[in-house]
């Protein structure tokens, strides 16, 4: 496996002791975890949050007002997004952001051993136990994502 550089995700996991394994999306093996990205919203509040769903899968903006306790929601901007978390497409991470958002990861992440989410990175992955990343930051588990 070719050397990475090491971002402030991995920083943050080695800090707080967590295991992981660092995954160049090119190297990921044939069965490997299931990948989940993060996606981030605005309320009527104007308060911000974070979604962690399957890349499959879509965020169902109604059950994640629901969930944050607010009227509605919508997908910020991608051109707010490098200002308001520190990340660019396609490299949004729940962890090590700018600030601290209120975040809320499907629960069918609860039934795998680990996950992929985005190192900070694009291109770089970072898989992990699940409950491990919502002790982390402080997260919680829902019903966030449309059925199939």
């Amino acid at each position: 496996m070719a050397k990475h550089k090491k971002t402030n995700v991995l920083r943050i996991l080695d800090q707080q002791k967590i295991p992981y394994k660092a995954r160049p999306w090119d190297e990921l093996p044939d069965q490997h975890a299931p990948m989940y990205k993060t996606l981030v919203t605005v309320g009527k509040s104007q308060e911000h949050y974070v979604f962690i769903v399957p890349t499959e899968a879509e965020l169902d903006l109604k059950k994640a007002a629901e969930a944050v306790d607010e009227k509605n929601i919508h997908m910020i901007k991608e051109k707010e997004l490098l200002p308001l978390t520190g990340y660019v497409h396609g490299g949004c991470s729940p962890l090590a952001m700018k600030k601290t958002f209120r975040t809320i990861i499907d629960q069918s992440a609860r039934g795998f051993a680990h996950i992929l989410v985005s190192a900070g990175q694009v291109g770089l992955s970072v898989e992990v136990n699940p409950e491990q990343i919502m002790a982390v930051i402080d997260g919680e588990f829902a019903d966030i994502k449309t059925e199939a």
